[in-house]
């Protein structure tokens, strides 16, 4: 089921409609933000008609009956198939994305806990450990843990993030050593090429506005350079401008209305036109409506909505189907 809120729904009705044994071999296998997502949507979820169940069930019969039997030994499968189409370094970076095995059972104990665990647990450790830690995790999670940091630990987190030139042996034993003591985990960390400008910049698209500007302001005070490098490979709501028509149809077409009216009220009315000029004409005079009509809203609703928003660029980004510019000088022509 797509990880859409309609998917969502659909796979906490069937999640429900299982008996508990059943239901608890489904979570085996999900990650930690899909737990939460389907749990929370659980519990909202009653007093389901019996035909809406049947139809989710035969709607998951008919897509599991197109989908193939391929994939028992999926993980060489896959390593054999990027190391010849990328080779050897490009592909050793994705897998150590793609593969997380055992070697990185420690943090993927970390994304299980909320970002308030995690930034308590490891505050006092070395920022060097910590941005280590931190380029292992999601970038909205590490942003989340970041935001919960002293201003000062927070560049200098950000900082170290963005010189990272491969992560050395020694500093994967000291980090295995930390997640020793927090989640008694003692397997060996294998190198792995995280970190660097681009995670930096990921992270800090992620966190607040007042503190990416805080941020970034200490790091400029250290290294300029550095500091422009960064911004260069953050995209932020502005750049939306860069995106062109046949991008922002696409985006639209993923952004539920709410949000992007929440988001809009904070927006340059240039960006507003933008949106508008990638509407058909009635469904851009309601999207004008409705910001009239909308009263004052918070400045943390508008940022979290634009935050959500360039989730969903990002991901649309990351399948191909927006090109998008940072603002450097490498956009595409």
């Amino acid at each position: 089921m797509a990880d859409t809120e309609e998917g969502i729904a659909k796979g906490a009705i069937l999640m429900l409609s299982l008996g508990e044994e059943e239901a608890a071999e489904v979570f085996k296998y999900l990650g930690p933000k899909e737990v939460q997502k389907l749990g929370t949507q659980m519990a909202k979820t009653k007093d389901v008609p019996i035909q809406r169940i049947e139809k989710i069930a035969e709607e998951l019969v008919l897509e599991a009956e197109t989908q193939s039997t391929v994939g028992l030994d999926s993980d060489s499968y896959i390593r054999n198939v990027l190391t010849k189409a990328l080779g050897d370094d490009k592909a050793g970076f994705l897998l150590d994305r793609i593969l997380q095995g055992s070697d990185t059972s420690g943090i993927e104990g970390l994304k299980w806990m909320d970002p308030g665990t995690v930034a308590e647990l490891i505050k006092n450790e070395h920022p060097q450990i910590i941005a280590t830690i931190l380029v292992h995790l999601e970038r909205d999670f590490a942003a989340a843990i970041l935001n919960l940091f002293v201003e000062r630990l927070r560049s200098d987190v950000i900082l170290r993030i963005a010189t990272i030139d491969g992560i050395q042996p020694n500093a994967l034993i000291e980090l295995n050593d930390v997640l020793a003591k927090v989640l008694t985990a003692g397997e060996k960390l294998k190198k792995t090429t995280l970190g660097g400008v681009r995670a930096a910049a990921e992270i800090l698209n992620y966190v607040g506005t007042s503190s990416e500007k805080n941020v970034l302001d200490n790091i400029r005070d250290y290294d300029n350079d550095l500091c422009q490098r960064i911004q260069d490979e953050m995209f932020t709501f502005d750049n939306l401008l860069d995106v062109d028509d046949r991008g922002i149809q696409t985006i639209l077409r993923e952004v539920q209305s709410d949000q992007l009216v929440i988001a809009l009220k904070g927006a340059d009315e240039s960006i507003r036109e933008k949106v508008f000029k990638n509407m058909a004409t009635r469904a851009s005079e309601a999207l004008r409506d409705d910001l009239e009509s909308r009263g004052p809203v918070r400045l943390s609703e508008v940022e979290a909505a634009q935050k959500e928003i360039l989730k969903t660029v990002r991901r649309l980004a990351d399948e191909g189907q927006v090109q998008l510019s940072s603002g450097g000088d490498d956009a595409f022509v």
